[in-house]
């Protein structure tokens, strides 16, 4: 009788901040010389942008190839493809917060349809909020505006010059209209509700089969992205950090920083051999 064969397991990770760091991100509050070396895995202009350990680089590599590796990100197509993560390339890749499913590169059009329909019937358009979101910022503190794929918007701002209750104030509207605020670094992003990295997880773990799902990441839209992993890792900043947040399911490291993602491959790359 042919064995029936083992379930892969997956592990979707956030990339910004839990895995990979800006350089104003890594928190090397060491002495420099026990800082550890680093990898730079993107580059923007010219100029090195993100960063991991070389140990996290090392098991980055052994837990893409032990596992379904699927990296899960806010950032656009564009923006994604300028990463170059250590190991085998991810077969599947998360963009936009779920609006793009990537395999082997190439957006699913099957996928992009799907979210779609579900964008036009289930909140108000994006530019209608995009709207808002300019005429309530003040040019002060505000240096850029973006819309991502034609799916959500996003301002680049001062934190410094931020008003303290603006983001609170911007949640409560975005709320009425089926849209979620969250505040990352320097970035305020304006998410429809039904756009959600978990919704294309769940296609993931579909097509793969995978028996068991693990997950990781720091802000809010990475919330539903924990909720639906078997377990789960957030580091010790970052938005579920600064507000409590926790699940039962979800293991809260203490550790921020570059330190802090080296520290959840290590726990997955246990999770999946163990």
């Amino acid at each position: 009788m042919t064995p029936v064969p083992a379930a892969p397991v997956l592990v979707a990770s956030d990339l910004d901040r839990t895995l990979i760091y800006s350089a104003a991100a890594l928190g090397l509050d060491m002495p420099d010389d026990r800082a550890p070396r680093l990898l730079c895995v993107e580059v923007y202009q010219h100029q090195p942008l993100s960063y991991l350990t070389e140990t996290a680089a090392g098991l980055l590599a052994e837990l893409a190839r032990a596992a379904v590796f699927v990296p899960t990100t806010t950032r656009t197509r564009e923006q994604y493809g300028r990463i170059r993560l250590p190991g085998p390339a991810a077969r599947y890749a998360i963009c936009a917060n779920g609006g793009h499913l990537l395999v082997d590169g190439v957006s699913d059009p099957d996928w992009q349809a799907h979210v779609r329909g579900t964008l036009d019937s289930g909140c108000a358009p994006l530019a209608a909020v995009r709207e808002h979101l300019v005429r309530s910022a003040d040019p002060s503190w505000l240096l850029k505006e973006r819309v991502a794929e034609d799916l959500f918007a996003y301002l680049v701002v001062d934190r410094e010059l931020l008003p303290d209750n603006w983001v609170k104030d911007l949640a409560d509207w975005a709320e009425e209209q089926g849209w979620t605020v969250s505040l990352q670094g320097r970035k305020v992003y304006a998410v429809p509700k039904p756009l959600t990295k978990s919704a294309a997880l769940a296609e993931v773990v579909r097509r793969t089969g995978a028996g068991e799902v693990l997950t990781a990441g720091d802000s809010l839209l990475d919330a539903d992205l924990l909720l639906a992993g078997d377990r789960g890792w957030r580091p010790g900043h970052g938005e579920l950090a600064d507000t409590g947040w926790s699940a039962p399911r979800v293991t809260a490291l203490g550790l921020r920083g570059v330190a802090a993602g080296e520290e959840i491959l290590r726990e997955a790359l246990r999770a999946v051999s163990g």
